[in-house]
């Protein structure tokens, strides 16, 4: 449990834009502004996604080298940044690789359930992912469930995901009612989770904090933001993603977690400097 915690912040998400809270970041310009501050707070991941001209989910590779731009102008190397290559039901799994492949980000994170969704798909995924590794991308995937999971260590096991020790974010809520998390939840994903597999949480709904808080105190990381949350632990809403990040870094505080340096959190997630 004392391992340092590494904080990663989720400012926009696909889908939320200004009329659900002014300080959405949504432009370059505004999603470094909102990264400086979440470093500042105690993020050491930026969990990246990019917006087209009428504020719409994009994986368009020229939008990322701008956002990644900015976000090193303001906030330096202080942050792992991670691109998403979620679908959102617009883009197909060779969509999503052809993205990453261009652009070659630092972090990415990637869907079990999009990127292998069955046996013809894991094929080019191997191929995909093997490349991935060799050019020194770190992976994080996205587990939605306990089938997630499972299939995931399958894949693992038969090489079509190359990592010893693949880094997992466990999601907690996405499908739930109302979009709405129990901490209890994370329970069954740990249930035969390998031994030194690392693994990180984020949950939807206004429990997104005690969720954090039993993802810090069961010895996992914790993702924040507006993409899952904008509630305070008190029932109010959050003033902007930093507020979020601080509470989590205050979580871990009070229960002896200290907080990942950014040199931490690369080594954690793999990734390399910037």
């Amino acid at each position: 449990m004392t391992a340092p915690l590494v904080i990663a912040v989720a400012p926009n998400g696909a889908r939320r834009v200004k009329a659900d809270h002014r300080a959405i970041p949504l432009t370059p310009a505004e999603i470094a502004d909102t990264a400086a501050a979440c470093a500042d707070a105690g993020a050491t991941v930026l969990h990246l996604h990019v917006r087209d001209d009428r504020g719409g989910h994009s994986l368009d590779v020229d939008r990322y080298r701008a956002a990644t731009a900015a976000v090193r102008d303001g906030a330096g190397d202080r942050l792992v940044i991670q691109a998403t290559t979620e679908a959102v039901g617009i883009y197909s799994p060779d969509q999503q690789m052809a993205m990453v492949r261009e652009l070659r980000p630092q972090a990415v994170s990637l869907a079990i359930r999009e990127l292998v969704a069955d046996a013809a798909a894991e094929g080019p995924a191997a191929d995909f992912l093997a490349w991935a590794d060799r050019a020194g991308i770190a992976a994080q995937y996205i587990l939605y469930d306990q089938a997630d999971r499972d299939r995931l260590i399958a894949l693992q096991a038969r090489g079509i995901v190359p990592q010893a020790a693949p880094n997992a974010l466990f999601v907690l809520g996405r499908y739930t009612t109302g979009q709405q998390s129990d901490p209890r939840s994370l329970l069954p994903f740990l249930a035969g989770w390998p031994a030194g597999w690392p693994w990180s949480l984020c949950a939807f709904g206004a429990a997104e904090a005690a969720c954090v808080a039993a993802a810090c105190a069961l010895g996992g990381h914790a993702r924040v933001g507006f993409e899952n949350n904008m509630t305070l632990p008190d029932g109010g809403m959050a003033p902007d993603n930093a507020a979020l990040v601080a509470n989590l870094a205050a979580i871990a505080a009070r229960i002896g977690r200290p907080i990942a340096t950014a040199d931490q959190a690369r080594s954690t997630y793999g990734a390399t400097a910037p």
